[in-house]
């Protein structure tokens, strides 16, 4: 949990932040060596509040390497008290409905007054402007209205939303790179701060490829596919013998014939209906039921070993109980179990991506609400 000089030691986030999408974006920058301090309520993020047999076991990852502060920004002592440290910050993260930094005198005017140089990222569903811009904008939203949902799931199913905050988790991501645009841009040109302006949105959208580029050349909408994949074949996922699920991935034409001498049937590259993509595409369902027939004849680790001799491109689908078990995953620490004050210890995925002279650390645990007051009384003071 103890490291050398990280790269973004001397940034100072404020992150007035609350739930996924802002906790993923201060969290990257907190892990390579920001100084992250939460700005919150006496009742805290509500990420604390949601909690795993009584654990709150999502603000033990997010809130890691971050510091804590309490303030109500309905009291004027209090925003004083945060203004008091804008000036030694370098960035500012909200997530507050459209209008409501304004509303605590707060906005980006307020915070620029007292520091021009300031980069703030204002969170949101649908963005800063537009018809949308004073709607609600939780990520269950956004992956609906992005054609997200639509698009996924098995087409004689509902649209599927994924179980997990996704279009959060994008934007946190997205963000934390636009944070660090903007930020060098205030280091190398001039010293003006910005104000960005990440909506949930448009990332989800920009992550699900040429959709409308498609739309636009040729009126075709994507279709909601499974597992198969709208530009490749064969892609999918295939029932083993033992009741175990793999997936295979034939995106290339050597590996599609690869796939085809594999199950034993060589022939079938030269087929007319699998000669190439397009064809196999065409004929995807002949084509899986050939291999799902193969597959489901042996086991998950049979097949493994087997396709692995032709050199396809096969996986287990694998549940959180087998990945903490693997062993790329230990070697490589991917999940690390880190020391927690509470808990004992709490295992969580480790720093990414991985920078071979400066990696990121794992330093502190997620902190207690207000265990960092003091920091008030000593900016204030200075």
């Amino acid at each position: 949990m103890t490291g050398g000089r990280l790269p973004l030691a001397g940034i100072r986030v404020l992150d007035l932040s609350r739930l996924m999408a802002g906790n993923m974006l201060t969290l990257q920058l907190a892990d390579f060596g920001a100084e992250v301090i939460k700005v919150e309520s006496a009742q805290g993020d509500t990420l604390r509040d949601w909690k795993n047999d009584g654990k709150p076991l999502w603000w033990k990852v997010y809130g890691r390497n971050k510091k804590s502060i309490c303030l109500d920004l309905k009291d004027k002592g209090d925003r004083d008290a945060l203004l008091a440290l804008v000036p030694q910050a370098q960035v500012v993260v909200e997530s507050f409905r459209h209008g409501g930094m304004e509303a605590f005198g707060l906005g980006p005017d307020d915070l620029h007054a007292v520091n021009p140089g300031l980069v703030i990222v204002r969170i949101s569903g649908w963005g800063q402007t537009g018809p949308y811009a004073e709607r609600p904008g939780f990520g269950t939203l956004v992956e609906a209205f992005s054609g997200f949902a639509e698009r996924n799931g098995f087409p004689d199913k509902p649209p599927a939303l994924p179980n997990l905050g996704l279009a959060d988790m994008i934007a946190g991501l997205s963000g934390a790179f636009a944070t660090l645009a903007a930020v060098r841009e205030v280091e190398v040109n001039g010293g003006q701060g910005q104000v960005v302006d990440l909506s949930l949105l448009e990332p989800m959208i920009g992550v699900l490829g040429p959709d409308a580029a498609i739309y636009q050349h040729t009126g075709k909408r994507p279709r909601r596919l499974g597992n198969r994949a709208e530009n490749a074949a064969p892609r999918n996922a295939y029932l083993c013998s033992d009741g175990h699920w793999m997936v295979m991935s034939g995106s290339t034409q050597r590996m599609a014939e690869r796939v085809m001498a594999a199950i034993g049937r060589p022939e079938l590259a030269l087929d007319p209906r699998f000669i190439d993509n397009s064809a196999r595409i065409a004929n995807i369902d002949e084509l899986d039921a050939l291999i799902g027939g193969f597959i489901a004849q042996r086991t998950l680790q049979e097949n493994l070993a087997h396709f692995a001799e032709y050199e396809v491109t096969v996986g287990p689908v694998l549940n959180v109980d087998e990945i903490v078990k693997e062993p790329h995953v230990k070697q490589r620490q991917v999940l690390v179990d880190v020391p927690d004050p509470e808990l004992g210890s709490i295992l969580m995925h480790n720093v990414f991506p991985r920078l071979s002279r400066t990696p990121g650390t794992i330093r502190t645990p997620a902190p207690k609400i207000g265990q960092d007051q003091a920091l008030i009384k000593k900016e204030t003071k200075s």
